[in-house]
């Protein structure tokens, strides 16, 4: 491996905000599972469901986008 290499920063916040996605989105999943006695206005429209998602596919999207390995082979072609 190629010491001396740098990555960018736009693949670190993919990876965050996929991990974050994943996390918001089970979490969303769980409240709607769970039935709650008195549930909250806001889980009516689901609201943690529908950011964790879009938190997940932007993350999926940079991450892939700004991967190492793309870049390498972007680099290399």
């Amino acid at each position: 491996m190629k010491s001396g290499g740098s990555l960018s920063i736009w693949f670190f916040i993919g990876v965050s905000m996929l991990v974050n996605g994943i996390l918001i989105t089970g979490a969303g999943i769980w409240e709607v599972a769970s039935h709650a006695d008195n549930p909250a206005l806001s889980l009516n429209h689901h609201a943690s469901i529908w950011w964790g998602g879009v938190l997940l596919i932007f993350g999926a999207v940079y991450s892939y986008r700004f991967s190492p390995a793309r870049e390498r082979a972007r680099n290399a072609g």
